[in-house]
């Protein structure tokens, strides 16, 4: 072999390692962000990587670009395992022309998710860039475009997984919009479609790029982020244990876990959570945890629409998705947000054949103006819609409250809710006693008394799970320390669960 094209290979395969080179990779470790490789080599499993497209260069001849060509472009693309299953991973590499998209850029990632969908395995990408590469023009904006295309087209066939550690602006921030879930970096990441001196321009509003579209921001305000992590380390190492929860793709079931702890583990602290005065709350996390797998619970955006929590747990080794109505938070309600944030968990679910398991105390639908003008009918149907297309294993259980149309929303028997359990101090009626007997009973309102007996009639006869156990749209009631045990068997019962909608190219969901 001559030794120029070996001596060529070792230059030009170094020059792709360096990047930026050293200045550059120094700049990036005093923001304290690793580089596109540093974070790939955390990501993935010890010696595992296999990189492709490393001698790829961009094709641009304008503004002087011809004079200056790394290897790689910018993008460090390829595949591996993540505890010994496959994925494909790019990273975006900021020492690199700030990590700009180009066309050739581009095309590397194209060629990943294009391979991805190809075996079944899901992507995990890693943006770190300043955007579309202004020196290619529109070829740049047509990259942008190509990826997009891709990540719909993946969407609901692999999952999708959008790490956010650097700058995401412009376009560049509807490939990770479109994916399934977005972590980002506190301090160090930041999303928006116009950044601050746009802002200013043209609403005279000062913001920082912190203010406008931060980790903090985006994962308690407006509900784009799904967690915000304190450094790369962080965000990485919570991506490995996130991914042991999810299947490869839409064709196979989750992955199968080795637990030690049994089903039928008993809580009998669950006895006690509830209190007696329904006005009180609880927290449904002690529910989730002591339910789960040596008590391993990965929530999802925690910190936003808190009145829902949504996460993933394993039962008997296997993941479940979890929906729970949270009554520490506005007492549970559903409102525009807890609403768009369960509903698209639970497509998510649904789509990766991951079995959901409800738990319900929700006194019904937030009321008031802003919630009206803001469309909590278009925004409520979304989750409504979303449980009853769901064909996936369903267990529902009722720990309080479920009044009004959230009952019937929350995985009801009438939404194919395969199986339905009520703790004794389950509560299912259209409404409250306090607000139905003001109603019923209007012509007697100015008698306390009677109202305060009449009150106290409607909840012994409606304020339990019996009426509707009767009616079979409850399975079965039994005290809360058995929960796990029953609902280990109602999923075991459920693995091989066989149901299709009718064919449709797709329904039309009120988006």
């Amino acid at each position: 072999m001559k030794r120029d094209i070996i001596e060529r290979l070792e230059a030009t395969s170094q020059a792709a390692e360096l990047g930026g080179g050293e200045h550059r990779i120094q700049q990036q470790h005093l923001k304290g962000k690793l580089t596109a490789r540093e974070r790939i080599s955390l990501l993935l499993d010890e010696d595992s990587f296999e990189e492709w497209d490393k001698f790829v260069e961009h094709r641009c001849t304008d503004f002087g670009m011809e004079e200056q060509k790394i290897p790689s472009d910018g993008v460090v693309t390829g595949y591996g395992t993540i505890n010994g299953r496959l994925v494909f991973v790019f990273s975006q590499d900021f020492t690199v022309f700030g990590g700009a998209l180009s066309e050739a850029n581009a095309e590397k990632i194209c060629k990943v998710m294009d391979q991805a969908m190809k075996v079944g395995a899901p992507v995990i990408g890693m943006n770190d860039s300043g955007g579309a590469r202004i020196q290619e023009g529109v070829a740049s904006l047509g990259g942008y475009a190509e990826i997009f295309q891709r990540n719909v087209l993946a969407s609901g066939v692999v999952p999708q997984i959008s790490l956010v550690m650097g700058p995401c602006a412009g376009g560049a921030v509807y490939s990770p919009a479109i994916t399934d879930f977005i972590f980002m970096v506190e301090h160090s990441s930041y999303m928006f479609v116009t950044g601050p001196d746009v802002v200013k321009t043209v609403t005279h509003e000062i913001v920082t790029p912190e203010e406008l579209g931060g980790a903090s921001i985006h994962s308690k305000k407006s509900g784009v982020a799904d967690l915000a992590m304190e450094n790369d380390v962080q965000a990485i190492l919570q991506t490995r244990r996130f991914m042991d929860f999810l299947p490869p793709n839409n064709r196979e079931k989750p992955p199968r876990w080795p637990t030690e702890d049994p089903a039928t583990r008993e809580e009998p602290s669950l006895d006690s959570l509830v209190p007696a005065d329904a006005t009180k709350p609880y927290d449904i996390k002690e529910v989730i945890v002591k339910v789960a797998d040596e008590g391993d619970f990965f929530e999802l955006q925690p910190n936003y629409a808190a009145n829902i929590v949504i996460g993933f747990i394993r039962l008997q080794g296997t993941t479940v998705g979890v929906v729970a109505n949270q009554p520490m938070w506005m007492g549970g309600t559903l409102d525009i947000d807890a609403s768009k944030k369960g509903a698209r968990f639970v497509r998510f679910c649904d789509a990766f054949n991951i079995p959901i398991l409800t738990l319900v105390d929700v006194p019904g639908f937030m009321p008031g103006t802003a919630q009206e003008y803001g469309g909590i009918i278009k925004n409520g149907a979304k989750l409504l819609y979303a449980y009853a297309e769901c064909t996936v294993p369903k267990v529902t259980l009722i720990t309080r409250k479920a009044y009004g149309g959230a009952y019937d929303v929350m995985a009801s028997k009438h939404l194919r809710g395969d199986v339905n359990f009520a703790w004794p101090s389950a509560e299912i009626a259209v409404m409250g006693a306090k607000g139905a007997v003001e109603i019923i009973f209007r012509k007697d309102i100015g008698d306390a008394q009677l109202i305060e007996a009449r009150t106290q009639d409607y909840e012994d006869r409606f304020a339990n799970p019996f009426i509707a156990a009767s009616r079979g749209y409850v399975d079965d009631v039994f005290m809360p320390r058995e929960t796990r045990q029953r609902i280990c068997r109602s999923f075991a019962m459920l693995r091989d669960k066989q149901l299709e909608n009718p064919w449709r190219k797709h329904g039309n969901i009120p988006l």
